[in-house]
């Protein structure tokens, strides 16, 4: 069991940004689809964490950090997600945004979190030769630089996101941590909203099964079965069949969307997932290659 609910949480994970294309299709802003879908997550998180006792006994400065990781982590690094989804193909937003646990190690070597080995430079020249392949194949015109950046922005956000997170976690159950991430995500989208006159919700009907597709689907299920796969099988073997996670966002987004990767794409694509398996492989994983809390997107 453990195996396949990591396996499922990432297949969770790797479709939200389908989730999130076909939101915009029935005519949801980024705006919207962010307040909606953090306050959906808060809400269900909180209802789990409060029946099974996860807050009880979490102090005050811990509430309080948690939330404004939500607040300002979380939600700079999905608004930045969503709205680099409105400009690239989802398939090559996923590879753009695996980048981060190569991130993740450099920044815990600079903090001294962790030492330099060799392993670990070279899944950092790997990670950085795939990136290139990925965006030079796409260097034909299509590629939309702003929504590139933003990709990006979202993988280091994500990494700070995460560095920050082993800090303001530690001690603290993942299951609470995460719903006061969501809930702070949420109250930050909602000053949001309200500045700029409300949330908008004249959108198609269908709009709001993909929005709870998003929240429930992508957020919710799939940080419950990534702790309970996590339980199971530990965090090495967790963080490996993560993987999977863009291999599902790609081969989604073709079937969907005929969105197609050139050869060249594909190929940095692969050479990118290696990288973070060379990071991620037990004998000499960082144990900051997989956020604690809530995983990408």
């Amino acid at each position: 069991m453990g195996p396949l609910l990591c396996l499922l949480s990432a297949v969770c994970f790797g479709a939200m940004a389908i989730f999130g294309k076909l939101a915009y299709d029935a005519g949801v802003g980024v705006g919207d689809l962010l307040l909606i879908r953090f306050a959906i997550a808060a809400v269900l998180l909180l209802v789990v964490a409060g029946t099974t006792g996860a807050l009880r006994g979490v102090r005050r400065p811990a509430l309080v950090a948690g939330l404004a990781m939500g607040g300002i982590g979380y939600a700079t690094q999905s608004g930045l997600f969503f709205g680099a989804l409105e400009r690239v193909d989802a398939s090559l937003l996923a590879l753009i945004l695996y980048v981060y646990p190569a991130l993740v190690m450099i920044g815990a070597i600079a903090l001294r979190r962790e030492r330099a080995s060799a392993r670990r430079i070279a899944a950092l020249v790997i990670a950085s030769v795939g990136t290139a392949l990925v965006l030079g194949g796409a260097a034909s015109g299509t590629l939309d630089p702003l929504g590139a950046a933003m990709g990006f922005g979202a993988a280091i956000a994500y990494t700070v996101y995460i560095l920050a997170g082993d800090r303001v976690g530690a001690g603290m159950p993942p299951v609470a941590l995460s719903s006061l991430v969501c809930t702070g995500a949420a109250c930050t989208f909602a000053v949001v909203s309200g500045v700029r006159g409300g949330p908008g919700l004249d959108f198609a009907p269908s709009g709001w099964l993909w929005l709870t597709a998003i929240a429930v689907v992508s957020t919710v299920a799939a940080i419950l079965t990534f702790f309970a796969g996590l339980a199971r099988v530990g965090p090495s073997a967790a963080s490996i069949l993560s993987t999977l996670e863009p291999v599902v966002t790609v081969v989604l987004a073709a079937t969907i969307f005929g969105e197609s990767l050139g050869a060249i794409q594909l190929l940095g694509g692969a050479v990118v997932l290696s990288a973070v398996l060379v990071i991620q492989w037990p004998a000499g994983r960082s144990r900051y290659a997989v956020p604690e809390a809530v995983e990408a997107g």
